[in-house]
């Protein structure tokens, strides 16, 4: 029976779906998933996601290091922000990192229940996709979006994956279709397609265009981050 691939364009609208049997792929393009991947890639052992900022403010120990945005800003108190540079620094190599995040780590607390659950960005874009590949469960993919409502970049995302995977599995519904529509019409240039973004705008007004160029740069690293007991490792 073919694979089938669904796109859940906010996580408000999760309650529409059934993960029980899906692999979830959950992405925040700007910055989350972004700085996840980058984490992992460089050395860093676990990261523990949390919902809430109190509940990551509490794994603050020698053990581990706090990582903490809210509306685009490193949270004060917090040892580090939502920066994917912040993640190749060479003493985190092998440290433990408590994540929260205003969309993505909400994104991953509301994807509970799902066979599996793993992180997508574009900066591992094509090790997602052979993962997706290789393995046996329907695809969701989760866009973290913006406070509940609908952003371009993830959902230029979940096109390229779409794009990516069209030969093996099979669209559910309009979802993924749009999306892929979406992506065809922007992947040669997403800088500039997304430059009116309502996220990309906001990043801009702190200044954060080597972040948005970076996170938008597709297969820098072949790391998947997957879930396993409350904590994204290397799959």
């Amino acid at each position: 029976m073919t694979k089938t691939i669904d796109v859940c364009l906010s996580p408000e609208l999760m309650h529409l779906y059934n993960v029980h049997d899906r692999t979830v792929v959950v992405v925040d393009i700007f910055r989350a998933t972004s700085c996840m991947t980058t984490a992992l890639a460089h050395g860093i052992h676990s990261i523990k996601p949390f919902a809430k900022v109190e509940d990551c403010m509490a794994m603050k120990s020698a053990e581990y290091y706090t990582a903490g945005e809210r509306d685009g800003k490193k949270v004060e108190g917090c040892d580090l922000g939502n920066s994917p540079f912040e993640y190749m620094e060479d003493h985190l190599k092998g440290k433990k990192i408590a994540f929260t995040t205003t969309n993505g780590t909400q994104a991953i607390a509301r994807s509970e229940g799902a066979r599996e659950i793993i992180i997508g960005s574009f900066l591992n874009l094509s090790a997602v996709a052979n993962y997706l590949l290789a393995g046996a469960n329907n695809v969701l993919v989760v866009c973290a979006g913006w406070k509940g409502k609908v952003n371009q970049e993830d959902t230029l995302y979940a096109g390229a994956l779409v794009e990516l995977l069209k030969e093996h599995i099979e669209p559910d519904c309009d979802a993924p279709v749009m999306a892929r529509h979406l992506y065809n019409q922007a992947k040669t240039d997403m800088m500039d397609f997304l430059k009116d973004a309502s996220h990309v705008r906001r990043l801009a007004k702190l200044n954060i265009y080597k972040d948005i160029s970076f996170c938008l740069t597709p297969d820098q690293y072949d790391v998947v981050p997957v879930l396993k007991e409350g904590f994204l490792i290397k799959a």
